[in-house]
């Protein structure tokens, strides 16, 4: 949830100066402005993903549990119970990476027919929030998750809400229904090998090049535009095959986007160690690695 007229309205005004200040990397003012917004919408409990790698705003996992530690103890301060979980962002989840693609993504994901390591982000996120808010153990609230996906609810409760705020329902039964972009370009993997990284910075820029982001506040955003990844870290592919797609309204752009995509996907002769994508918990009882 965003700041908005009637949720820290002074939220805003403080980020527009930190712009200016070139404060907008520092630790207490980030968690100031993140757990005003939870803090005042109410929540009993409250969760927070904190990101790590070349997407995140925090590059390294210290950098990341301070941030987390001054935010749990601003929840617990406040009389919330507050927990973090710090996750990796070093590759985009999923393959989708821009705003329709990205939903489409996630009816899939929510129908249980989603791609692996964004579904099991997911439930245990959504497991940890269960077992802060109720009684039952860890494993049987991460059992109840992975029911309520495989039998539908979690997909039918996206589209009551999306139906209470007057959205239209038949783009999510059938996400094809979204407009399409008017161009596509195939980006080929440069070798032969194991794909040992795809570089969520690098993705997320060329993205904001294609349309799916504003490189100026005035920009408008094309909704159609994004990436399609074709391959993830760990996958084996030869060279010359697809790798991603990109997406936008000409070809033109494609072209230009292409430019700032190139090295965002390396391949090696030997597949790169699994790393997990829950890297730590941090609680007010202090920090579990793993």
């Amino acid at each position: 949830m965003g700041q908005s007229g009637n949720l820290v309205p002074a939220d805003k005004k403080l980020y527009a100066l930190r712009d200016v200040t070139a404060t907008v990397e520092s630790i207490p003012l980030i968690a100031s402005s993140v757990m005003s917004k939870k803090i005042a919408a109410g929540s009993d409990c409250i969760l927070l993903d904190v990101k790590i790698g070349t997407g995140a705003f925090m590059k390294t996992a210290d950098e990341a549990v301070r941030l987390a530690q001054t935010m749990v103890r601003i929840g617990e301060t406040a009389g919330r119970r507050t927990n973090a979980l710090i996750t990796d962002m070093s590759c985009p989840l999923g393959r989708a990476v821009g705003n329709s693609l990205e939903i489409a993504e996630v009816c899939e994901t929510l129908r249980g027919r989603g791609p692996e390591d964004l579904t099991e982000l997911s439930i245990r996120l959504a497991a940890e929030m269960l077992h802060m808010a109720g009684g039952e153990s860890a494993e049987q609230c991460l059992n109840r998750v992975r029911g309520a996906v495989e039998s539908g609810a979690v997909f039918r409760k996206l589209c009551e809400m999306v139906s209470a705020q007057g959205g239209d329902t038949a783009v999510l039964e059938d996400p094809g229904k979204f407009p399409k972009a008017g161009a596509s370009l195939i980006i080929p993997a440069p070798e032969t090998g194991y794909v040992t990284s795809v570089d969520a910075l690098l993705c997320g820029e060329t993205s904001v090049l294609l349309g799916a982001g504003r490189e100026k506040k005035e920009d408008a955003v094309d909704h159609a535009a994004g990436i399609i990844l074709r391959c993830k870290p760990g996958d084996f592919v030869k060279k010359g095959a697809p790798a991603a797609e990109l997406f936008a309204e000409s070809p033109e752009r494609c072209r230009a986007a292409a430019q700032r995509f190139q090295g965002a996907v390396c391949v090696g002769p030997e597949p790169p160690q699994k790393r997990p994508l829950i890297r730590a918990r941090v609680t007010k009882d202090g920090i579990e690695r793993f």
